[in-house]
């Protein structure tokens, strides 16, 4: 696999890890600009870190 992997980032799991506990109506604006922003994530780092979040959350279920 090319490109980087989350686990070259321990950011991204951290995003992640926030993204899964986070409410939406917490949230103040759409996911990629604000990991972007709040965890200095590339865009491919966050849909990395949203896909993480996603894998998080339907395993606590």
């Amino acid at each position: 696999m090319t490109g980087i992997g989350h686990h070259d980032n321990p950011t991204i799991d951290e995003a992640a890890r926030w993204l899964a506990t986070t409410p939406v109506r917490q949230r103040e604006r759409p996911a990629v600009p604000l990991l972007r922003e709040r965890f200095g994530l590339s865009a491919k780092e966050s849909c990395m870190a949203i896909a993480a979040a996603n894998l998080i959350k339907a395993r606590s279920a």
